[in-house]
């Protein structure tokens, strides 16, 4: 079944359970199983020992221990620690206490997370867990939605770094596009000129940053977004009370030092910040060899070894900060305890995650999208919008953006060489956005569930809320590259998508003002 029609079955019936029983655990674990069976023709043991391969491969793989995986899940748990601190030294409520008097409302709250997202640009995961730690405290104040904290996190943290060329998104996508054309013969440009004339080409990208800012404004709550919001401005539940075990929330568990200051939030967070930059320049630079720039840097920066680096720098500081405040101050067994607690589900979900994304590699689910797009007879003018939909789906379907890129840039690269070289960066682009709607789409994608636990959401709360909002970004970007490959333009097909998101948040929004009304 491997590379056929069959292989979308386990990505598809995944995404049906998740919303129709909005339970992670069962939807992923559904579809690792059948996705197991279908590689192995329904035997039984060789399907347990997929499954088993998959779950050991997270920690162990080709007889080593897998360090990126681990490293990353060390981060999290060090982050679970580094938050419970900074509750428990007061940090926490004495910033939201300082920041109300300055931001006094919930639209400011909001459009200051969106800032936040656009500032820390360096790195989608590192973006996903700082601007959680630094907004949090203030949109708790102001009673919006943990849903919607991870909404605003989620939509400036891929679609910013997917444009920025000093981050570790755009390292790797010049790196690729370096190759690309390379081996399709193309000297006329280079491949940082091409990254940069393929920015206002991404439309999905620039549209979802404009509509966080649009949300915040209008207070465009729509779908189950305007349930979340409303509870949480009548009655202060930030979270859906029916859900357990929600990502980096501590609740009452840890009782906050009545002596906290804003620096015991502020400098953990500044060192964590700053150690990871440092770290990643540092191992970016090591791992250039003599060849050492800002692009060689963050393509060969160890990501995941550099938030660890930060996660340990900042928990020291905040423990120090801990043991210099006065009795009676919170147990500190219970403090570190309770903060590896609260991250436990989202590395549950992670690991789950990554386990049928293994499940669905083997099956080839990508290389069978793929493979639609090479066969396709199909007008050049069309290129950018095909490249755009079966981008999407492949992200959705495989959880992972990156793999996405490596797959499907080189296929747009040679159909544009081969049929209409006009339409190379544009199909690049498409791309590149497609990726990113995707991931923004689907529960299993990594970005997704670190902003889910940066904000403190419940993680398919985070996905069914933000839904709406990326398909309106969505449906408005592949007008525009329909308009790009017809018009064969950059900047009106640009405008008519950022024109056609602010049209259909001015209609949603008196719709939501009528049935406010009403009610």
């Amino acid at each position: 079944m491997e590379g056929t029609i069959f292989s979308l079955i386990p990505a598809i019936l995944m995404l049906l359970l998740v919303l129709l029983t909005r339970n992670i655990y069962v939807s992923l674990g559904v579809g690792i199983i059948v996705g197991a069976l279908f590689i192995h023709h329904f035997s039984i043991l060789d399907s347990l020992k997929e499954i088993g391969t998959s779950f050991s491969n997270i920690f162990f793989a080709d007889g080593a221990p897998n360090t990126g995986n681990l490293l990353l899940l060390g981060f999290l748990l060090l982050l679970g620690i580094m938050t419970a601190f900074l509750q428990a030294s007061g940090g926490s409520r004495a910033f939201g206490q300082w920041m109300i008097h300055r931001i006094k409302t919930r639209t400011g709250s909001q459009a200051m997370t969106g800032v936040l997202g656009l500032i820390i640009f360096i790195d989608d995961y590192f973006n996903s867990l700082a601007v959680g730690q630094i907004a949090r405290p203030l949109t708790d104040r102001h009673k919006v939605s943990r849903a919607k904290l991870a909404y605003l996190i989620d939509s400036t943290s891929a679609p910013v770094t997917v444009i920025s060329p000093i981050s570790s998104w755009g390292a790797y996508i010049i790196g690729i596009i370096g190759g690309l054309l390379a081996a399709n013969e193309i000297t006329d440009i280079r491949p940082l000129e091409a990254f940069i004339q393929m920015i206002p080409l991404n439309l999905y990208a620039l549209g979802a940053v404009l509509l966080v800012f649009i949300v915040a404004y209008f207070k465009l709550d729509i779908g189950p977004m305007r349930t979340h919001e409303k509870r949480a401005m009548e009655t202060g539940e930030l979270v859906d009370p029916e859900q357990k075990n929600v990502p980096g929330d501590l609740g009452n568990k840890i009782s906050a030092h009545t002596n906290g200051r804003i620096y015991h939030l502020l400098v953990p967070i500044i060192v964590l910040i700053l150690a990871t930059v440092l770290a990643m320049i540092f191992t970016g630079a090591a791992a250039s060899g003599s060849n050492v720039t800002i692009l060689t840097i963050f393509s060969n920066t160890n990501v995941n070894l550099s938030l660890f680096v930060g996660g340990v720098a900042a928990v020291l500081t905040a423990l120090l900060f801990h043991l210099q405040q006065s009795k009676p101050r919170e147990n500190l067994v219970k403090v570190i305890v309770e903060g590896v607690k609260t991250m436990l589900p989202a590395i549950y979900i992670l690991v789950l995650a990554w386990m049928i994304g293994s499940i669905i590699g083997t099956l080839e689910t990508g290389q069978y999208l793929a493979q639609l797009v090479n066969d396709a007879s199909i007008s050049s003018s069309m290129l950018p919008l095909l490249f755009f939909l079966i981008s999407g789906f492949m992200a959705l379907a495989t959880g992972t953006s990156w793999g996405t890129f490596g797959i499907m840039l080189p296929i747009a690269a040679e159909v544009a060489a081969v049929t209409d070289t006009t339409m190379l960066l544009p199909s690049l682009a498409a791309v590149l956005a497609g990726s990113v709607f995707g991931d923004h789409c689907t529960p299993i994608s990594d970005t997704t569930i670190l902003s889910s636990t940066g904000a403190g959401s419940n993680h398919i709360d985070h996905v069914l809320t933000q839904l709406p909002y990326a398909i309106i970004v969505a449906v408005a970007a592949s007008i525009g590259y329909l308009l790009i490959g017809l018009m064969n333009q950059v900047w009106l097909p640009l405008l008519i998508t950022l024109l056609i998101i602010i049209l259909i948040s001015i209609f949603l929004n008196f719709l939501s003002k009528t049935a406010t009304q009403k009610e």
